[in-house]
Parts: C-alpha cells; sequence; structure tokens
C-alpha cells in the first residue's frame, strides 16, 4: 500500500515508458507528415469524433476503476476482519478455556499459547497462500521477503506440525483443522462448556469465510474483456488524437496530445493495478503489515511482552 502523498516519478515511468514513447512517437509522425507531405488535407479528422471517443473512453475507464477499487477495498475490509476476530479469538482463548483444577494449570497454559500461536501462524499462512504461484515484474519498490515459503510461520508452530503444514495443499485450512480439533480435545477435559466451544468454534467458522472472501477475490479476476478493451481503447484514442489538433494546433498538438495521452493511460493503469489486490505490489493490501499488527496482538492478549522485531517500512510503502 503506497502511504506517501506524492508517487515517485520512478514507479510512473517504469509502468508507462514504453506506452509514453508511442504516444510520442505517434504525435511527432503526424506533425511531421502535415508539414512536409502532400497528405495534409486527408491527415485530419473532425474534433467533434475525438470529443465524443473521448466522453465514452472517461465513462468505460470510470467504471472500471469504480469496479476495481470496489474489489481493493473488500480486500482491505476481509483484513480489517481479520484483525478484529484474531482480537476476539485470543480473548476467548484466554477467558473462556479454563479449568480449576490446580494441577492442570501448566497444561492449560501451554494449551493457550498453542492455540494463540497457531492463529498467529494461520494469519502468516494466509498472507502468504494468497500472494505465492503468481508470475508478475517486479516492482522498483517490491518487499524482499521470500513469499513463495512459509517461514514466517515457522517459530510459530511445532516442528512436526510445521513439516505437515508445508506439505498441505491449503496450509491456512489445515491449521483452522488443528485449531477445531484443539477444541475439541479441550471440550472432553472439561476446559470447555458445550456453549463456550459453539462460541469459539463460532469464531473458527469467520477466519473460513474470511479465507474464502479472499480467496474469491483472488481466484476470480476483472472480467478479462474490461481490461483489455481498456487498454485498447486507449491507444486507439491516443493514434487519433494528432489527427484532430494537427491542423489547428501544429507543433503545439505534440505535447497538448501526449498529455490528453498520458491522463487516459493513467486511468486505465490505475484500475488495472488495483483490481488485483493480492500480488504483493506496492499498491496492494498490506497483508505483511496487518498480519505483524495481528500476532503482535493476540501474544500481548496472551500475556507476553516480547515480540519478534516488528519490519520499518520505507519510502512511503506498507507491503
Amino acid at each position: 500500500m503506497i502511504t506517501r502523498k506524492n508517487l515517485d516519478p520512478k514507479l510512473i515511468i517504469f509502468y508507462s515508458w514504453k506506452s509514453l514513447l508511442y504516444f510520442l512517437f505517434i504525435a511527432i509522425t503526424v506533425y511531421v507528415l502535415d508539414q512536409f507531405s502532400s497528405l495534409k488535407m486527408s491527415l485530419e479528422i473532425p474534433f467533434y469524433t475525438i470529443a465524443a471517443f473521448s466522453t465514452a473512453l472517461s465513462i468505460f475507464l470510470g467504471f472500471n476503476n469504480n469496479q476495481a477499487y470496489d474489489r481493493w477495498w473488500e480486500a482491505r475490509k476481509i483484513w480489517g476482519l481479520a484483525v478484529n476476530y484474531s482480537r476476539a479469538w485470543a480473548r476467548q482463548v484466554t477467558t473462556l478455556i479454563t479449568s480449576d483444577d490446580p494441577s492442570e494449570a501448566k497444561e492449560l497454559k501451554a494449551f493457550q499459547e498453542r492455540l494463540v500461536y497457531r492463529h498467529a501462524a494461520f494469519v502468516h499462512a494466509l498472507r502468504v497462500f494468497l500472494r505465492k504461484k503468481h508470475d508478475y515484474a517486479p516492482d522498483i519498490a517490491e518487499y524482499k521477503e521470500a513469499e513463495n515459503d512459509y517461514v514466517s510461520t515457522k517459530p510459530l508452530l511445532g516442528e512436526h506440525e510445521f513439516k505437515v503444514f508445508c506439505q498441505m495443499d491449503n496450509p491456512p485450512n489445515y491449521l483452522n483443522q488443528l485449531q477445531g480439533e484443539d477444541l475439541k480435545r479441550a471440550a472432553k477435559k472439561g476446559w470447555l462448556t458445550e456453549y463456550r466451544h459453539v462460541q469459539m468454534d463460532q469464531t473458527l467458522v469467520e477466519f473460513n469465510n474470511i479465507q474464502g472472501r479472499a480467496e474469491r477475490i483472488k481466484n476470480t479476476p476483472m472480467p478479462r474483456p474490461y481490461t483489455y478493451f481498456s487498454t485498447l481503447f486507449v491507444f486507439i484514442h491516443a493514434t487519433l488524437l494528432p489527427f484532430a489538433f494537427v491542423s489547428e494546433l501544429g507543433w503545439v498538438m505534440i505535447p497538448v496530445s501526449f498529455i490528453i495521452s498520458f491522463v487516459f493511460l493513467c486511468l486505465d493503469r490505475i484500475g488495472e493495478r488495483t483490481e488485483d489486490p493480492f500480488e504483493n505490489r506496492i499498491d496492494d493490501t498490506p497483508m505483511t503489515a496487518l498480519s505483524e499488527t495481528i500476532e503482535r496482538n493476540v501474544r500481548e492478549m496472551y500475556g507476553e511482552r516480547t515480540f519478534r522485531e516488528k519490519t520499518e517500512w520505507t519510502e512511503g510503502y506498507v507491503f
């Protein structure tokens, strides 16, 4: 997620330099042909045709961006729910799982710790699960984390549990299953009443819902015709634009058409990069920061005061 108010010009150029070169090339070409060839009159396009095209393109890009932002904002709300229910889970573990037998105090404490730590591992695993197995061009400010493995969960799980976890097709779901099995054991030992068991199991259901909603966004992209045709129309518009301005503006047409084309290109790129919020890019949902927040919160509620070192974000980007 980008937190700085001003975007880095290097990033803008990095993602758009090829398109900008094309816009500049087509504008200069049209101007040269208009000035130094016999095609002067045939190059002209009525301005009202481009005006109508620009209006239609603006509406189309606006619709795409609205839909893309809805997906980004829903992703952020999903992880907001993950934060809220994680705190509720830690509170339930520490206040609802109890024993009146003093001889069980040590065992109970270790059991609570396992549930809290495993949930922190679940959150980290969900982040990695949503980001992995994707091919994309690395960002200039890409977060340098090994997101194709689950190393961040290793300190939070037992050695055997971690080995089995890494072999699962859906590791986060496996951890949630283990949480449910441990709740069942706690109920059999008398640490959980039937009502409390149901309440805590419902919290696990909410974690399933959170994962399912995130997977829906991850696995169901925006309809590809929207992305394809928006980019295609932007380039058609940029190609025709100089022809509408060249006879009236002369060489001034070059910067004017270039700037207008750049505006439409920016609108297209914003929607394209916002529609997929789980790709570990600089403008995506900051799942790493949220995962670290959840881990610190639940461990603090368990009673700890010493945590793993928090990632320090720089340059106005939070991942």
